[in-house]
């Protein structure tokens, strides 16, 4: 996805002139709908409803430096679109509904003024975020290095300990102080490219976390009920971890394929640089498609994980608490059915903190699709912030965890 940020060379030129004149082509159609709709217009409003037009387009290509996908860098002026192929033509219908959106939002600006938090509840917000981010991007840092650094700590388990911290660590460096910025002001700084980059870590980060969670639950299930069938191996390991991120990134794909910038215009003269996603049919709550996506991603990354680990360390716990020992236990076989169970509670106050932390965020989503005035009530963007800080706090909950509960 581009930026829309800088104004066009002379080797895209040609691109830009063609998106001004799809521009043009568009609201020509709107105006000669209008004529038809009301046919007494005096040549005053006819004259002004040009000049709003003229004004539109220049001021979208010199704010944005429209470019068609393809058409920038620092190549010659030929270039391709958007490459060939299905991935060039998902870019470039995303980038003709940017056009779309940017010409509804400068012919029809919003009434309302430009949302900001009083000074007072940004200091607030800020100092919260940022204590949880000293707590999550430091505390999953030590923990990779206890287990990488270390030789008898690269046990299966804690491969996959580490595949989670380092999700959690890249959804905390590379997005959470990013979306704070941009849900204080409503505005983002940081690019289009930045945008989509961000969106695809956060949904890629959070199907890594659950995927190596579920990966684990199965691990200790068959490690501990079926001892003899389960035989650890790294080559297996790296297959799985190959797996779960290959998985993970195909699930967050749409966000580098519709995630863009628009300029939003307010009745006030004030305008704000958004990131959102632009689906083929719109963008949310509108949007049916990203609903039917949200609710896909809150299934794969939530209901089925989380009922799979249920079930996991359900029958790992009647294994280990249910179950008795032929003839008199050793005080080494103790040891263990001890040291497993302190493992597995671990894994399941892990598995519980997941939960609780993602439940509401997910589920505001499904809520404000089908109650979209909420969208919209005073307190809505505190209520949005705590969801997320939740979300984001669990990063910062997992190494807690596993310091209070690990004596290594």
């Amino acid at each position: 996805m581009h930026s829309w940020l800088s104004t066009p060379s002379d080797g895209n030129q040609e691109a830009a002139e063609e998106v001004a004149a799809a521009a043009v082509a568009a609201s020509e159609a709107a105006v000669a709908a209008a004529e038809v709709s009301r046919p007494q217009v005096s040549a005053e409003d006819h004259e002004l409803a040009w000049r709003m037009l003229y004004n539109c387009t220049a001021r979208m290509l010199m704010t944005r430096g429209v470019t068609l996908a393809g058409g920038g860098g620092g190549g010659g002026g030929n270039h391709s679109r958007a490459g060939s192929g299905w991935f060039g033509e998902e870019v470039e219908s995303v980038e003709e509904g940017v056009l779309k959106e940017a010409i509804s939002e400068c012919l029809f600006p919003s009434s309302r003024r430009p949302f900001s938090l009083p000074y007072w509840q940004k200091t607030v917000w800020v100092v919260i975020f940022s204590a949880m981010l000293m707590v999550a991007a430091p505390g999953n840092a030590i923990v990779i290095w206890i287990v990488l650094g270390h030789r008898r700590m690269r046990t299966a388990t804690n491969c996959f300990l580490v595949n989670l911290s380092v999700s959690d660590l890249l959804l905390s460096i590379l997005n959470c102080a990013f979306n704070l910025v941009f849900m204080l002001d409503g505005d983002w700084p940081f690019g289009a490219v930045y945008c989509s980059f961000s969106n695809f870590v956060a949904n890629c980060s959070v199907a890594a976390s659950v995927f190596s969670l579920t990966a684990i639950a199965v691990d200790r299930y068959l490690a501990i009920a079926h001892p003899l069938k389960h035989r650890k191996s790294k080559r297996r390991a790296r297959w799985v971890l190959g797996g779960i991120w290959s998985c993970s990134s195909l699930l967050a794909l749409p966000c580098l394929l519709y995630s863009t910038t628009m300029m939003q215009w307010y009745s006030n003269g004030e305008a704000r640089c958004v990131c959102f996603m632009l689906w083929p049919d719109g963008r949310f709550p509108a949007s049916v498609t990203e609903y039917t996506y949200n609710v896909i991603f809150l299934g794969v990354t939530y209901a089925m994980p989380l009922t799979v680990m249920a079930v996991c360390y359900s029958l790992t716990g009647r294994v280990l608490w249910g179950g008795g020992s032929i003839g008199e236990m050793t005080r080494r076989q103790a040891l263990a059915i001890s040291t497993k169970r302190k493992v597995v509670r671990m894994l399941v106050l892990v598995v519980g903190g997941f939960g609780v932390c993602w439940l509401p965020y997910h589920s505001y989503f499904l809520y404000v699709f089908h109650h979209q005035r909420a969208a919209g009530a005073s307190q809505a963007q505190n209520i949005y912030l705590g969801f997320y800080w939740l979300a984001m706090a669990n990063a910062a909950l997992n190494p807690l965890i596993y310091y209070c509960m690990n004596d290594r």
